[in-house]
C-alpha cells in the first residue's frame, strides 16, 4: 500500500497563507495523478485541486485563483499553496491519488483553521 503523510496545516487569519505538503511512500508516485481533498465538519470530503503526472492542474471553483497545486516527483511530494484564505476553507486537508486508486491509503490529514 501507498502511505501518505500530510503536513503544514495550522491556524491562520483570514487573508493569510499556508503551504501544505504531502509525501508518499513507494516508487509509483510519479505515475499517478494526485489531488488535495478537504473535509469540513458535517460535510463530505471534496476534491479541491488536482495535478496530473505531467503537471496539468485543475481546481474547484471555490479555490480557483487562490490555491496552487504542484508536485516534486523526485521527492514523492505534492504541495498546496493556499493564499487569501477564508473561514470557509477551514477543514482537514488530505492528499491522495485523483481519481482514487486501489492500495492508496488515506493519511491522517492536516487541520487548517482560518479564523480571526
Amino acid at each position: 500500500q501507498v502511505q501518505l503523510v500530510e503536513s503544514g496545516g495550522g491556524l491562520v487569519q483570514p487573508g493569510g497563507s499556508l503551504r501544505l505538503s504531502c509525501t508518499a511512500s513507494g516508487s509509483i508516485f510519479s505515475t499517478y495523478a494526485m489531488g488535495w481533498y478537504r473535509q469540513a465538519p458535517g460535510k463530505q470530503r471534496e476534491l479541491v485541486a488536482g495535478i496530473t503526472s505531467r503537471s496539468s492542474t485543475h481546481y474547484a471553483d471555490s479555490v480557483k485563483d487562490r490555491f496552487t497545486i504542484s508536485r516534486d516527483n523526485a521527492k514523492n511530494t505534492v504541495y498546496l499553496q493556499m493564499n487569501s484564505l477564508k473561514p470557509e476553507d477551514t477543514a482537514v486537508y488530505y492528499c491522495n491519488a485523483a481519481p482514487l486508486a486501489p492500495y492508496w491509503s488515506w493519511g491522517q490529514g492536516t487541520q487548517v483553521t482560518v479564523s480571526s
